[in-house]
């Protein structure tokens, strides 16, 4: 808490005098929100995870020469003149399997039968593929020539000892994971993940599922904020359902062990809206009241060392909260980057999208033969509108808006984050 940290407005039933900039909003979160300190983490783990350190390789990959193919190893040098109609003959000694290498030296005029990734055998060093040779009688014949050196896998051809193979700040893919096992790593220094509290506000809302009185609604926006969440990184510590009640909230609020806490509810002008002075009077209220739409009564601050934001109850809204700020900062204390997570298509606008100066709108749309079609029904109470959309666009504060034709930027609503 922050003893001198200035009083902050009562809105309630009053409405905001000013609401702040989104670049103002944004500017903060970019200045102040770092990533948390890393962890090691086992391998079957990584996926996902960002490195908080480099990695180095201690071995080369492979540590030794090994057939890049099924067939004989041989003297490359002895198929010369070789082919279908003038094969060359070889002993078969023996062969080489992968772990499992042949104990001999391929002397001149012999050959060993090798599958792929055994060790080639001293003496060796180019491999016939099987489909170039035929096995007769402890021989083999060899239907054309193969230089020395061909399809030989060589020695560090992969990884060489000492070699940065990741650096600092990589989101670890599949084939990232891989190759940490390939070089034997078993753990890895990564950014902790951050733990995010949910709190839904509302005396309205009930669990999905369970019985509803005509007057009640589900509770759509914790398990959207879940999901959400779980996009950008996060861990989920808890999901709280509070009733518009001050003791109920603080308690949620306060509660250890969350690095963000997301409030949805409670944030507007209301006389039930008790989440900003609370925030107010126990940490500090950076924003509150922002110049966009939807989403005009978000805000955020600071519990302590905890990042509280404060998400409209509308499901619109709350979602357009999220993605402009909550999500940015689990981003960046996750060691993401911090901007937007969605593909981006550009398309001609079908129909107008109108805005005022000094404004930011979000506004969803339809992609349909190439064009992006503004939705009707933009209210921020109706959650299918962005079922229906297939993605945003976001009209910035020095606009009046888009006219008909005019190319825009569409952040695409993905299947899966």
């Amino acid at each position: 808490m922050r003893d001198s940290q200035p009083a902050v407005a009562d809105v309630r039933m009053r409405g905001f005098s000013s609401r702040a900039r989104v670049a103002t909003a944004l500017d903060w979160i970019e200045r102040n929100v770092r990533a948390l300190a890393p962890e090691a983490v086992a391998l079957d783990h990584l996926y996902g995870r960002v490195l908080a350190a480099d990695v180095t390789s201690g071995l080369d990959v492979p540590a030794f020469d090994r057939a890049a193919m099924d067939g004989y190893a041989l003297r490359g040098a002895e198929t010369v003149g070789a082919g279908e109609y003038n094969p060359l003959v070889f002993e078969l000694r023996g062969a080489a399997l992968p772990g499992r290498p042949y104990e001999g030296v391929v002397l001149p005029g012999t050959a060993i039968r090798i599958m792929t990734g055994a060790p080639m055998p001293e003496g060796a060093d180019a491999i016939v593929p099987a489909e170039f040779a035929r096995e007769c009688d402890e021989r083999v014949e060899v239907a054309a020539p193969f230089a020395t050196g061909k399809h030989v896998g060589h020695r560090a051809e992969d990884v060489r000892a000492g070699a940065l193979i990741m650096q600092s700040g990589r989101r670890l893919r599949a084939q990232d994971v891989g190759l940490l096992a390939s070089v034997g790593v078993d753990a890895a220094s990564v950014i902790r993940r951050p733990r995010v509290r949910i709190v839904a506000s509302g005396d309205e809302l009930v669990a999905p599922g369970g019985p509803k009185g005509i007057y009640q609604i589900y509770d759509a926006n914790s398990p959207m904020l879940r999901a959400l969440a779980a996009r950008d990184g996060a861990l989920i510590e808890s999901a709280l359902r509070v009733r518009d009640d001050r003791p109920a909230i603080r308690e949620a609020m306060l509660a250890p062990g969350a690095d963000v806490v997301l409030i949805s509810g409670g944030s507007s002008v209301g006389a039930e809206d008790h989440a900003p002075g609370l925030l107010a009077e126990m940490g500090e209220v950076v924003i509150h009241g922002i110049a966009m739409r939807p989403s005009s009564p978000a805000g955020f601050g600071r519990l302590n060392d905890t990042l509280v934001f404060l998400l409209p109850g509308n499901p619109v809204s709350c979602l357009c909260a999220y993605d402009f700020f909550a999500g940015r900062a689990l981003r960046l204390l996750g060691g993401r980057a911090a901007d937007w997570p969605h593909r981006r298509q550009r398309a001609a606008l079908k129909r107008k999208i109108a805005s005022a100066v000094g404004r930011v709108d979000y506004c969803r749309v339809r992609l349909t033969g190439g064009e992006a079609e503004p939705l009707a029904l933009s209210g921020a109470s109706i959650l299918s509108s962005t079922t229906r959309a297939d993605g945003f666009v976001i009209v910035p504060e020095e606009s009046e808006g888009y006219a008909p034709g005019s190319e825009v930027c569409v952040y695409c609503y993905e299947a899966f984050g």
